[in-house]
């Protein structure tokens, strides 16, 4: 494990160097010596620490070269066009996001035997579609970075070059040229998404067919400005986007229907890892969705079997692939930081905040019932209690989840963003508890109106109302706690230092707990031999 943590650590810090500091060769040379310096050392007196730090070392260069080498100029073919009315054939390769004011596609063009990623901001009114291959006109221009509300500087540039993305398509019309075919597999299950959304709509008013969509398959449109600002203040926004907690509730709930069926474990696992594939194309086959999934399968398995420290390795193994597969990942995509810290927060600080809540349990039952005479505790009794104690289970699961995802995005949070919200674990606590609820009935009211809906469309709305309840009760929460007073607040420097101070005193506190918990169990085992 710590050879893991050494190689991960060192390539991470090789890419955040060259990401923020270093434009040269001369720095990868720099710690290729020390590299070599403490490899000397530790042939002279051989020692585990002069062995980590060379591996160290060796592993920060290769991730400053992997980072030099992705950090590739766009093709002057389009470069030469910046500034300037273009057209240009390609294909719509992800789904639109759909605006208030307009669209964005993405797309990739083309240009002779040159091809790049653009993104088209058009007006509504031209519709294209997943596959389908367009004329696109306008003015070609280069992603800048740009400041935000709260004083950050937002590296909108390289956010969309880790898409893929180097040239902006603005002030035009997009117009398909031949629709996708009838084999395309992105195609399809984009077509599948939209039915979806349809269904919603026909099945619950808005905004809680926009809110249901949100919450199932990611995506912000239709809830309109003010109720997203209303979900940032609070601090539910990340409910309306595809995270590895959507896609785990998904998985979860598909085990749960197959385990009612007294499937064996291995069906029931492989049927989760099935849905987990087919939501993740629904929602869209990008970055953002194969991250979410591979995060939901990491958190559903140390949940499922209580081995942490495999979970852990498997954490640490996905963010250096990924790192691998793409550096830009790690500075200018705060979705993929986001991803890693909630994982390693579900993954290492959810059981302790668990098994304290569990241990303020066994206190107040004791307190209850300080001594009970054998056989004197009735059936109802027994009956209330396991009642009792399963519910409170469901409920420290859901807090300690809670408590742990909020804990470990803070530093991160408030360094991207600057936004610290004095509601979101009261509002988190209020509605995660729900949201598997609200998924389950937004997803059977979707379905029930795709099929449905133009036929019956009672039926569809009578199906609808649970979810139309839970999505309304959600919205209450996130606009009347963005409403109160000092709901949140702009913090307008936090610096990166805070940042690695805070999650170095997170990973004390988190190792310092499992070892001492370790410790007392070994100490109680040995002690009843």
């Amino acid at each position: 494990m710590s050879i893991l943590v050494v190689v991960v650590s060192g390539f991470a810090s090789g890419v955040g160097f060259r990401s923020l500091l270093f434009f040269s060769w001369w720095p990868v040379l720099f710690v290729v010596m020390l590299a070599a310096l403490v490899g000397a050392f530790y042939f002279m007196k051989p020692r585990r620490a002069y062995s980590l730090a060379a591996m160290f070392f060796i592993f920060v260069a290769l991730g400053m070269g992997r980072t030099a080498v992705s950090d590739t100029p766009a093709p002057e073919a389009f470069l030469r066009d910046v500034k300037h009315r273009v057209a240009y054939e390609g294909v719509v390769v992800g789904d639109p996001d759909i605006r208030e004011k307009n669209q964005r596609i993405a797309l990739e063009v083309y240009k002779g035997d040159e091809r790049v990623g653009a993104l088209a901001v058009m007006p509504l009114k031209n519709h294209v579609a997943v596959g389908d291959r367009v004329r696109v006109y306008g003015t070609l221009l280069l992603p800048q970075a740009f400041e935000t509300e709260n004083g950050r500087t937002f590296r909108y540039d390289k956010y969309l070059e880790a898409r893929g993305i180097r040239f902006l398509i603005q002030y035009g019309a997009i117009y398909t040229t031949e629709s996708a075919p009838w084999y395309s597999v992105p195609a399809t299950l984009a077509r599948i998404k939209h039915s979806f959304l349809d269904g919603l709509a026909r099945s619950l008013p808005e905004p809680s067919s926009a809110l249901a969509g949100g919450i199932v398959i990611g995506g912000k449109s239709g809830l309109g400005t003010d109720l997203h600002n209303a979900f940032i203040r609070s601090g539910l926004v990340q409910i309306i986007v595809l995270s590895g907690y959507n896609v785990m509730i998904v998985a979860e709930w598909v085990m749960i229907f197959f385990g009612l069926w007294r499937l064996p474990r291995r069906l029931q696992y492989f049927a989760g890892g099935a849905a987990l594939l087919l939501f993740v194309g629904i929602a869209g086959i990008s970055a953002t969705a194969v991250r979410a999934a591979i995060m939901a399968v990491i958190a559903l398995y140390a949940r499922a079997t209580g081995k942490s420290y495999a979970a852990s390795r498997a954490l640490l193994f996905t963010v250096l692939v990924m790192l691998l597969w793409n550096p830009l990942y790690l500075v200018f995509d705060p979705g993929f930081g986001l991803s890693v810290v909630a994982t390693a927060g579900i993954i290492w600080l959810a059981p302790i905040i668990e098994r304290g809540l569990s241990r303020f349990q066994r206190v107040s039952q004791v307190q209850r019932h300080p001594v009970a005479p054998s056989g004197a505790t009735g059936l109802s009794e027994t009956l209330s209690e396991n009642v009792a104690g399963r519910a409170f289970g469901f409920w420290t699961n859901a807090v300690a989840t809670t408590l742990a995802a909020q804990i470990s995005v803070l530093p991160l949070l408030l360094y991207n963003m600057g936004l610290f919200s004095l509601v979101a674990l009261p509002a988190n606590l209020l509605v995660n508890a729900f949201i598997p609820l609200a998924m389950a009935a937004a997803a059977i009211a979707g379905v029930v109106g795709m099929v449905l809906g133009s036929v019956l469309p009672v039926v569809t709305t009578v199906v609808g109302i649970p979810a139309h309840i839970l999505m309304s009760y959600i919205i209450f929460v996130a606009q009347k706690s963005a409403s109160l007073p000092f709901a949140a607040f702009t913090i307008e420097r936090f610096s990166f230092v805070l940042v690695l101070l805070a999650y170095a005193l997170l990973i004390y506190f988190a190792s310092s707990k499992r070892f001492s918990t370790t410790d007392q169990f070994k100490f109680a085992k040995k002690a009843s031999t």
